[in-house]
C-alpha cells in the first residue's frame, strides 16, 4: 500500500464549493486530511427558480454551470464529516487582496497552519480580438475590454501570487521543513480563441508558479501546475460531451474527481522530488511537447 503520508494533514483549497474544487476537498479528507474549503459566490444574472430548474434537469450549459457556481459547500462539508472528515468553509473575495491574509487565519484559527495550498479558484468572461467573433449564444463572447484584461488578471493571477507569498511567509515563520503548492492553470494557457484574457491570465500562473518553484525548493516547499482539459463541470452541453468524447484518446469526458487524484497525488510524499512542473489531465486531449 502506498502511504500518501497526508493524514492530519491541513488543506486550503480555494472554489471549493463545486467542481475540481469539491471534489479534490473530498479526495483529501478520503485521505485523512483536515480541509478548509472557500469560494465566492458573484452576482448572477438568473433567478433562483431558473437555477434550481437547471439542478434539476442536469443538462450542461450555462445555467447548470451558473447553478454549480452558486451552490453553498454544506452538502460537501456534511458528506465528508458523515465519513469522519474533518472540514469547514469560509465564503471570502480573493479580488480583494486585504482578504487573503484574513483567510489564512480563518483557517489557522479552524484548523492550524496550513501545509498545502491548492489555488483553484478562476474567473472566465469569454472574450476576443476578432469582433467577426462576437455572439450572444451560450456563454457569450464579446470583443476584448481594459475591464476583461483586469477582472481576469486580478482574480486567476495576482491573487494567486498573493496566495502563494502569503503561504510561504507563514511557513518560513514556523519553520516548516517542507509544503505544497499546488496550481490550477489550463490546458487553453498557452493560446485560445474566444477566452483570449482568460488564458493569458493562466499563462501567467504558470509563470509565477515556475519562478516560485526555483525560488522556494531551498525552504522545501514545492510548487506544481495542474493544467485540467475539457472536465464536465457543468458547462458542457451534452453535444459537446460527445465532440469531446470522440476526440479524447481515452473516449471520455473528464470528471473532477479524474483531476482532484492528480491534485491529491502532487500533494503527497510520493511527489516529493517534482517541482515547477505543468501535468496536463485529460485524458490525452492535450499531450505536453
Amino acid at each position: 500500500m502506498i502511504d500518501l503520508q497526508i493524514e492530519e494533514k491541513v488543506v486550503l483549497i480555494t472554489g471549493a464549493n463545486h467542481g475540481i474544487g469539491a471534489a479534490t476537498a473530498k479526495a483529501f479528507a478520503t485521505q485523512g486530511a483536515k480541509v478548509f474549503l472557500t469560494y465566492f459566490r458573484e452576482p448572477c444574472e438568473y433567478t433562483p427558480e431558473e437555477l434550481e430548474s437547471a439542478t434539476e434537469s442536469g443538462i450542461g450549459g450555462v445555467l447548470l454551470y451558473r447553478a454549480n457556481q452558486q451552490q453553498m459547500p454544506d452538502p460537501i462539508i456534511t458528506e465528508i464529516q458523515s465519513l469522519g472528515g474533518t472540514a469547514v468553509s469560509r465564503e471570502i473575495d480573493l479580488s480583494l487582496a486585504e482578504n487573503i491574509p484574513i483567510l489564512f487565519d480563518h483557517c489557522e484559527h479552524e484548523l492550524g497552519p496550513i501545509d498545502i495550498l491548492v489555488n483553484n479558484h478562476t474567473y472566465c468572461a469569454l472574450d476576443t480580438f476578432d469582433p467577426a467573433m462576437e455572439t450572444t449564444e451560450g456563454f457569450g463572447i464579446h470583443t476584448i475590454t481594459a475591464d476583461d484584461i483586469n477582472v481576469n488578471c486580478v482574480i486567476n493571477t495576482r491573487s494567486y501570487a498573493l496566495m502563494m507569498f502569503e503561504y510561504t511567509r507563514r511557513c518560513l515563520e514556523r519553520k516548516a521543513e517542507t509544503g505544497r503548492i499546488i496550481n490550477l492553470s489550463t490546458d487553453a494557457a498557452h493560446a485560445h480563441g474566444s477566452s483570449v484574457s482568460y488564458a493569458a491570465s493562466k499563462h501567467a500562473i504558470e509563470s509565477y508558479s515556475r519562478s516560485a518553484a526555483v525560488e522556494l525548493g531551498r525552504y522545501g516547499i514545492t510548487v506544481n501546475i495542474v493544467a485540467p482539459g475539457p472536465i464536465q463541470t457543468g458547462y458542457l452541453t451534452p453535444e459537446e460531451e460527445i465532440h469531446i468524447a470522440a476526440s479524447t484518446p481515452l473516449r471520455r469526458i473528464g470528471k473532477p474527481e479524474d483531476v482532484a487524484d492528480v491534485i491529491v497525488f502532487l500533494a503527497s510524499e510520493q511527489a516529493r522530488w517534482l517541482t515547477g512542473q505543468l501535468i496536463y489531465v485529460g485524458g490525452g486531449w492535450r499531450m505536453h511537447q
